[in-house]
């Protein structure tokens, strides 16, 4: 019997975990992250996306033509970037959203837009993508939603393809080096179980972060001269050796605290259809000898 190729197995096993992708048959619920069971009378054709990633990831699935507007902080890809601008979760502009007849809204749970959009009739769908499976799952969400299902489950698959191919490289490195990932010098930093502290795991670290802090903890600064790191990352070596008994950490003292460079940090940030080239930026930090 012939053998398959492994990367022709991968796409293969990959492709056995999504479902089969159809038309989607309006009107259509489902239950949102705010637990609420929301129906879409029919397929959406003006949209509002006021999370960055959603914005992303909407274009990725083909459905781009459909967004009539953006939170300030979406500016991926350059469609997007010429989009009207309403505002953010938390200062949104609700009249000028209005004023775009749209008739669908994406939120996150942690807006309070559900209200004020809906007395103005105009539908809402709170959808998070805090968790590394949740990016798979809610893009799919959205795939079904927007009538796109054949389009998302191609991203899906090219998504996990990016990171499967990262992994394999990560696979062997000698040592994976215990590491602190800041994300706001509060500080604020990422539990392994969030989607941010998954791809640490798999660009080959260690997250001193414990799972029982939550996703995406403040954090007690004396956790981290305890934990005495081998790497820091999203800080820089002066900032980190200006802080109360960081000097001595093994990070700080080898010169292995690196401050990850913007355009990277956004997409690390953002849960979505670039998260495999995120993967391979953070890997790259952790393990350049991988890379050369």
């Amino acid at each position: 019997m012939k053998t398959l190729p492994s990367k022709t197995v991968l796409a293969v096993s990959l492709l056995a975990l999504l479902p089969t992708a159809a038309a989607t048959t309006y009107p259509l619920t489902l239950t949102d992250d705010l637990g609420r069971k929301v129906t879409l009378k029919a397929e959406p054709k003006r949209i509002i996306s006021m999370v960055p990633g959603h914005s992303e990831t909407v274009c990725a699935i083909g459905a781009c033509g459909k967004l009539v507007g953006v939170d300030k902080y979406s500016d991926y890809p350059q469609q997007v970037a010429r989009l009207p601008r309403v505002g953010d979760l938390f200062a949104p502009d609700v009249e000028a959203m209005v004023a775009l007849k749209p008739d669908l809204v994406l939120v996150s749970r942690y807006s309070k837009l559900e209200a004020p959009l809906t007395q103005a009739g105009i539908p809402t769908i709170a959808l998070d993508m805090e968790k590394y499976d949740e990016v798979f799952s809610k893009t799919l969400t959205l795939g079904r939603i927007l009538n796109r299902e054949a389009q998302a489950k191609n991203v899906v698959l090219n998504l996990r393809r990016e990171i499967a191919r990262v992994e394999i490289l990560t696979r062997n490195a000698v040592r994976k080096p215990t590491t602190y990932l800041e994300i706001d010098p509060t500080p604020y930093s990422v539990g392994p179980n969030s989607f941010m502290g998954v791809l640490l795991t798999k660009a080959g670290a260690r997250n001193i972060i414990p799972a029982a802090l939550g996703d995406f903890p403040k954090v007690d600064p004396e956790l981290i001269v305890k934990a005495n790191p081998e790497l820091m990352l999203g800080l820089t070596r002066q900032a980190a050796a200006a802080r109360p008994g960081w000097s001595g950490l093994k990070a700080v003292k080898s010169g292995r605290v690196i401050d990850i460079p913007k355009d990277l940090s956004t997409i690390l940030s953002r849960p979505g259809p670039r998260m495999g080239r995120a993967l391979r930026g953070l890997a790259r930090l952790v393990h350049p000898e991988l890379f050369r």
